[in-house]
């Protein structure tokens, strides 16, 4: 059965709930796989004596692969038919994490996640499309509530679940059970969708924009390859080639995203919507966000499990009070703030995650090695809260001013660009934290050399978090309806937290 976009409910209820069931499992294994790795990575670097940079990629190459891939696979669905492409991203993404578990070598590891990534972004864009055109409009609100809550149980869960996996070395394996545990849960998925998930396809005819596609990776290849993989080969020369030529690349892309949308009307990337002075600001303080988690994350679990030595799962029961934080001030913010004090909310929270990084500076610099996961719950604590009022309403305040009837493209683009942060802000690892680790003296005790290289770290991402405050002045003052009546297809949304 292939059906429009529409607002007709289909016939059999029993069905639609399941077919919910379905792609919010499949969000959730997207969403776990996400946050489940970075506190495996010590381990995975010990298990397969990976440079860092390769664990850069273990990570990165993932977001980059999904952050091409997004508006890509959103638009296949479009073409082809959602419940097609979400099959065939379902099926990718189970075979992908097999082969992940499976890897026998770092460059094996890397290449596999960076199709994990790839395989994502067909499954991922597919999920608010099918709620889409499954339930009315009467019962979305109720429907998206249900999916934010998986959203939040998948990054609350992620990293914790990541440390038992990796503790409990099940069968030996070590680490790669965070990968194989997609194995049963992707072929129930591929068996259960194929039964209960209806079909639909947009309602007008699009096309694809290979040319796009093509300009936009390579641009973003030549930017962060050489990024990532600098400090390993000693920063040579033609890594700073290809970041200077990648950008007449990607002015390339835009160029040519001009034309296809004077020729057809399908660019990749819809270019009017820079015109909207909140929209293009929003995408600032979205990539800015990106770069700023992307670097913690992975410095926050090198520091804890390689400079002060804890196992996965003590690392992951540290960052409990972070996880519990972020929920209670996202639910907090978009539901009392927001409405009464709009952008304001956004540049609290900004300031509220310095703080805390400011609290962390302190407790690392007077405890030293010797500091506790009880001390570091403070400081934790409150950069969640601060994320939490950032996270959620971010969405909202970057379309406030987005006609509604394209707000599916923007929406896509407002998440292709955090994913592009998560990358960038993971290659910017080799700038910001590793120097500071190979400049340390012969013989200090690491505990101490880790610690110096994360309070440094921590300095630059408040700069970060400086930027971020400054771009959301551009932002709405207090959200206001969207221009023009027409509701939008959500293909393109999605949400994912980053670490």
């Amino acid at each position: 059965m292939t059906t429009a976009l529409s607002d007709s409910p289909p016939a059999s209820d029993r069905r639609r709930w399941i077919a919910l069931a379905i792609v919010m499992t499949a969000s959730f294994m997207d969403l776990v796989d996400v946050t489940i790795v970075n506190v495996a990575v010590p381990s995975i670097q010990r298990d397969l004596h990976a440079s860092f940079s390769a664990i850069q990629w273990v990570t990165g190459g993932y977001a980059l692969a999904f952050a091409i891939g997004l508006i890509t696979g959103g638009r296949l669905g479009d073409i082809y038919g959602r419940k097609r492409i979400f099959l065939i991203g379902v099926t990718g993404f189970t075979l992908a994490s097999v082969l992940c578990g499976l890897a026998d070598g770092p460059t094996m590891l890397v290449a596999t996640r960076v199709l994990q990534g790839a395989t994502a972004a067909l499954m991922v864009p597919q999920v608010l499309a099918i709620i889409h055109a499954t339930f009315p409009a009467e019962e979305r609100g109720k429907v998206f509530g249900m999916f934010g809550a998986v959203v939040g149980l998948g990054a609350v869960s992620g990293p914790l679940l990541g440390a038992l996996l990796t503790e409990w070395n099940l069968a030996g394996l070590e680490w790669r059970p965070i990968f194989l545990i997609n194995l049963p849960v992707g072929i129930a998925g591929l068996l259960l969708g194929r039964r209960f998930i209806d079909e639909s396809k947009a309602p007008h005819s699009l096309r694809l924009d290979l040319v796009g596609v093509a300009l936009g990776a390579l641009g973003l290849l030549m930017l962060l390859y050489p990024l990532t993989q600098g400090r390993e080969s000693h920063w040579p020369l033609w890594g700073f080639v290809s970041m200077v030529l990648s950008v007449p690349v990607l002015v390339g892309f835009v160029y040519w995203e001009r034309v296809k949308t004077r020729r057809d009307g399908s660019p990749l990337v819809e270019l009017s919507l820079f015109r909207v002075r909140s929209f293009a600001a929003g995408l600032g303080v979205q990539l800015v966000f990106g770069v700023v988690l992307g670097i913690f994350f992975l410095v926050w679990t090198l520091y804890m499990q390689l400079g002060l030595g804890w196992s996965p799962l003590r690392a992951g029961l540290t960052g409990i009070p972070f996880s519990i934080a972020v929920s209670l001030a996202a639910g907090l913010s978009v539901q009392q703030l927001v409405p009464r004090f709009g952008r304001k909310v956004l540049q609290a929270g900004a300031l509220v995650m310095a703080l805390g990084m400011v609290i962390y500076v302190w407790e690392d610099s007077r405890y030293g090695a010797g500091i506790h996961s009880w001390q570091m719950a403070l400081p934790l604590a409150v950069m969640g809260l601060g994320m939490g009022l950032i996270v959620a309403p971010l969405t909202d305040a970057v379309l406030a001013e987005v006609p509604k009837s394209e707000a599916g493209s923007a929406s896509g683009l407002l998440n292709t660009t955090q994913q592009l942060g998560n990358a960038l802000g993971l290659g910017l690892v080799s700038v910001v934290f590793f120097p500071v680790v190979d400049s340390a003296r012969p013989g200090s005790p690491i505990a101490l050399v880790f610690g110096h290289a994360f309070r440094h770290t921590l300095s630059w991402l408040m700069a970060g978090l400086a930027v971020a405050l400054l771009l959301m002045f551009a932002l709405p003052r207090k959200a206001a309806p969207a221009p023009e009546s027409a509701e939008p297809a959500p293909a393109g949304l999605v949400t994912e937290p980053v670490g």
